[in-house]
């Protein structure tokens, strides 16, 4: 399945003005069930931090639309969005200064690399590590560049069928993963080797959310694999299945997984 050219397709479209990309954003964060996680755990985080100066950095920013929404928490916050693709690093920061939002810098960066000792009091890592090969060496970058009791925030797929893979003979479904999924102990494993003590780690993606899933991304993006013309049809599709789609994902941030195909990780220098 070709999950990647259907994404840059969808940029392509939302990223002609700088209204069509926030709309696109608000879609993803009710439709991307990695989304509400995510930004549970943040407005945990943020606490009575909203006032506070802080340095953050979304590792990995992908098109930026965590970057977007930590932004939007507080005009306080620094961030630092990095990226190893130059020209979505490029795209993000012109979008930013038509916001008018001074205190984000997006910048290309390869993680492997990157290391800035005791600069951030977050560091924010959605569905990256499962692109890299050198994990332990980002962990380590990660705790290096922590400021003494900041945080790392990290969502990946689990080996739980993350990736929708659930056995040898299936592939992943994003064809860039160099790995199928963590073991919730194995990621754990890797932040103590790279200095981590304090962690907490739990499954997203339990049944429920694994249901609304499908029917929010796996279907819709099998369909577009088919025939463009399944743009025209997406309206519909969604009009039927989105009220479905945000119990589901309500009922997944809401409880507790024994199992699931996404982990949520928190670690604390």
């Amino acid at each position: 399945m070709h999950y990647d050219p259907i994404k840059r397709v969808l940029g392509d479209v939302f990223n002609k003005t700088p209204f069509l990309r926030r709309v696109f954003f608000n879609l993803l964060d009710l439709l991307l069930l990695r989304t509400w996680h995510v930004h549970k755990e943040l407005r945990q985080w943020a606490g009575n931090r909203r006032n506070q100066e802080q340095n953050i950095l979304d590792a990995g920013a992908g098109f930026g639309q965590y970057t977007y929404h930590l932004s939007s928490m507080s005009p306080k916050w620094n961030i630092l969005a990095v990226d190893v693709k130059e020209e979505q690093v490029s795209d993000n920061n012109q979008f930013m200064r038509a916001l008018g939002r001074q205190n984000v810098l997006f910048k290309i960066a390869d993680l492997v690399h990157f290391r800035q000792p005791e600069s951030y009091n977050l560091i924010l890592s959605v569905d990256v590590m499962e692109h890299i090969l050198e994990d332990v060496d980002v962990f380590k970058n990660f705790y290096s560049s922590l400021k003494p009791g900041g945080m790392l925030l990290i969502s990946t797929p689990s080996d739980q069928g993350g990736s929708d893979v659930h056995g040898d003979d299936e592939t992943s479904f994003i064809e860039e993963h160099v790995r199928d999924g963590y073991n919730i102990n194995e990621i754990q494993d890797k932040l103590r080797t790279a200095g981590f003590s304090k962690m907490e780690a739990r499954y997203s993606y339990g049944k429920p959310g694994q249901i609304s899933w499908r029917l929010s991304m796996k279907y819709p993006m099998l369909m577009l694999n088919t025939s463009k013309l399944f743009f025209i049809l997406l309206p519909f599709y969604y009009l039927v299945t989105f009220p479905f789609s945000l119990v589901l994902n309500w009922l997944d941030v809401n409880n507790t997984h024994a199992s699931g195909t996404g982990l949520i990780v928190k670690a604390w220098k």
